[in-house]
């Protein structure tokens, strides 16, 4: 320690100390949790990687991020491996919370496809099964219930003699048409 070390070491006070606790607080990162956090930074990699083109263009990334994603998506072996510790080394540096909402959005959005085509699904069935086209007309008024009436009573018939269900197809379609409508 060189003599003015000395001196603010000698002549501090409590106050000083408690001070100097408070405001510059050292918090200590183990190893293993920077290693867990770097893996979790390559999952978020390869998340990126697996995604097309057009999903890609949804996320916001930077330039060099992009194009380091879409060389990961050309190569194979151990250059893919390799390229994949890249592209989580370049996020170390990078906000990954935008990212992350946008994978969130793109997930969503294919969670919420598939209820929307269930719950089609459910209205073609209550429709063939029971003819009365009450229901769909409150959901989408702008539904031709004399259609939908005439393709389920053709679905009804073509379910009890066996052959193929080419009208409750057709419904599923109306459906679909109709809510993509809305």
């Amino acid at each position: 320690m060189n003599k003015q070390q000395d001196e603010l070491w000698h002549n501090h006070s409590p106050e000083q100390d408690a001070a100097f606790d408070d405001d510059d607080e050292i918090i200590w990162v183990s190893k293993s949790e920077i290693k867990r956090d770097a893996e979790e930074l390559k999952k978020l990699g390869v998340e990126l990687i697996k995604l097309s083109k057009n999903e890609l263009e949804k996320i916001p990334l930077d330039d060099s991020l992009k194009a380091s994603i879409e060389l990961a998506q050309r190569i194979k072996k151990e250059g893919y491996r390799r390229q994949i510790q890249w592209v989580g080394k370049l996020l170390r540096s990078r906000d990954i919370e935008p990212i992350n909402e946008a994978l969130d959005k793109l997930k969503n959005k294919h969670n919420q496809q598939i209820t929307l085509l269930h719950r089609i699904e459910q209205l073609r069935d209550n429709l063939v099964e029971s003819g009365d086209a009450e229901q769909i007309m409150s959901l989408y008024p702008t539904a031709d219930r004399q259609l939908l009436r005439t393709l389920a009573r053709t679905a009804k018939k073509e379910l009890q003699t066996n052959k193929p269900n080419k009208s409750a197809k057709q419904i599923f379609q109306y459906l679909k048409e109709l809510s993509e409508a809305q």
